[in-house]
């Protein structure tokens, strides 16, 4: 897959048949799934308890709500259990790169904060280390897309997601604000925030993300790969139907061409 597709008359970010822009269609999803959501984070952090299966986890709360936000059809565990299955090996690896990245910044910050205080001169490091921890995060939220809705390698999702940062730079930094928001606010007021961190913010994070930034990935990842074989995306081809029926991410569903398209080394899952 590439980053850049080959049709130059495709402009903007693409759209499944049914798909339609802005906040009340994410909000009408999402409030229609709103129990689901809850039941699933919570399923979330349950998994994520043994510390090391946050990565598999994440990738496969990032599936479920890749699915809600698209307005697929989606089993809420089965669905989680698969995608924690499948993504099991790749998820393992950047959730340790990711617990990597978090103890260099618990470590790293206050480090570089009482430094500067002495020498102000440090505040410049320092803004460039957080400015760098920032990039992480925001790479994550193309990172764990990527995981769990192609078979690229590592070395690619990494390469591609910093890339994408820039290419969805404003659905980027939208996702960054409301994670950092959440996430200040589950910290500052642990634990009556627990309640809330059981119920709502990890799911919600997920939702917005694969609602912002799936379409980014679809776009510059997932298109030019069929654009390139000559085949159609499988997404558009399942999801343009006159009789509405949802699409679901099943073999019994797919066509001969697509069956083939997938025993190649990169698809969408």
């Amino acid at each position: 897959m590439g980053l850049f597709p080959n049709n130059p008359n495709k402009s903007g970010v693409l759209k499944t048949p049914h798909e339609k822009t802005g906040f009340a269609k994410y909000a009408s999803i999402y409030f229609s799934h709103f129990w689901k959501l809850m039941a699933l984070n919570f399923i979330y952090v349950l998994f994520c308890i043994p510390i090391v299966t946050i990565g598999p986890a994440t990738a496969a709360l990032t599936k479920v709500c890749r699915n809600y936000s698209q307005e697929r059809h989606a089993y809420l565990f089965s669905d989680f259990w698969k995608g924690f299955k499948q993504n099991f090996k790749q998820g393992l690896v950047f959730g340790l790169i990711d617990t990597v990245f978090v103890v260099i910044f618990f470590v790293g910050a206050p480090f570089y904060i009482a430094w500067a205080k002495m020498m102000p001169i440090i505040y410049v490091p320092l803004f460039i280390f957080l400015a760098f921890i920032l990039v992480v995060i925001m790479m994550n939220f193309y990172i764990y897309i990527m995981v769990s809705s192609t078979n690229l390698k590592v070395k690619q999702i990494i390469k591609n997601a910093f890339i994408l940062v820039y290419l969805g730079m404003k659905k980027t930094l939208i996702c960054l604000f409301v994670y950092v928001f959440l996430m200040s606010i589950c910290v500052l007021y642990f634990p009556p925030s627990l309640v809330l961190i059981l119920t709502l913010p990890y799911s919600f994070v997920a939702f917005l993300n694969c609602g912002l930034c799936y379409p980014v990935v679809r776009k510059y990842i997932i298109q030019p790969y069929y654009d390139q074989i000559g085949e159609e995306n499988p997404e558009f081809a399942l999801l343009d139907t006159h009789d509405e029926r949802v699409f679901k991410d099943t073999v019994e569903y797919e066509t001969d061409k697509q069956k083939k398209a997938k025993k190649k080394k990169k698809v969408i899952k």
